[in-house]
C-alpha cells in the first residue's frame, strides 16, 4: 500500500509504546499533515500524566478531527466512532507485548525528548503502566484487531518493529 492511499485524515491505532507518535510525526512531515496525539490531548501539561475531564478531552478530540489534513495518533475509545467517519485510512500497529514493554523502558530510562511527550510532564517507570502494557492492552488486542477488520477504508496492520521499519523505508519517512 501506498502512503496516499491511506488519504488526508489518517488514525493510527496500537498499544502504548507500539510507535504510533513516532510513525505520526513521520508521515506528517512526510504529507504535510497536522500530527494529533491524543494523550496531549488527553492529559493536562505540565502534571505528571493527569487526565483532563472527559469533557474537555472530547472537545478537543472533535476540534482535531474537524480539520481536513491530520495524522492521529491513540486509542481512545470514547471518541472512535466520530473519529473513524471522518478518517480516510487507518494503520493499526499490532505488536507484541514484550516489545511494547521493552520500548516503554527504553523510552522512560533513556530517552531524553520523544515524540508526543506531555509538555512539562516527565516520563517515568510507573507501575500503573507496566500493568496498562502487559495486563490491559493483551485483552484489548482482539477487539482493536476485530475493529480494524470491520472498518470500510484504506487500512494497513503492522504486526511487528521490523514490519514498522519496513514500512518508514518503503514511504521514505524519517524521524526527525
Amino acid at each position: 500500500m501506498n502512503l496516499a492511499d491511506l488519504g488526508n485524515r489518517i488514525c493510527i491505532l496500537g498499544p502504548s509504546n507500539s510507535g504510533k507518535s513516532t510513525l505520526a510525526n513521520a508521515i506528517a512531515r512526510k504529507r504535510g499533515l497536522e500530527p494529533v496525539h491524543l494523550d496531549l490531548l488527553h492529559h493536562l501539561p505540565n502534571t505528571d500524566w493527569e487526565p483532563r475531564p472527559k469533557s474537555e478531552f472530547v472537545a478537543l478530540h472533535d476540534a482535531a478531527i474537524a480539520g481536513e489534513r491530520w495524522v492521529m495518533d491513540g486509542n481512545y475509545s470514547v471518541c472512535m466512532p466520530q473519529r473513524f467517519a471522518r478518517a480516510t485510512g487507518l494503520i493499526l500497529l499490532d505488536i507484541s507485548t514484550s516489545a511494547s514493554l521493552l520500548r516503554y523502558f527504553r523510552r522512560t530510562l533513556f530517552e531524553a525528548k520523544r515524540h508526543g511527550a506531555l509538555e512539562g510532564g516527565r516520563d517515568s517507570v510507573k507501575w500503573d503502566m507496566i500493568h496498562h502494557i502487559a495486563v490491559v492492552t493483551p485483552r484489548n488486542r482482539q477487539r482493536y484487531r476485530t475493529m480494524f477488520e470491520e472498518l470500510n477504508l484504506p487500512k494497513l496492520r503492522l504486526t511487528s518493529v521490523r514490519a514498522i521499519k519496513q514500512c518508514f523505508r518503503a514511504w521514505g519517512l524519517t524521524l526527525n
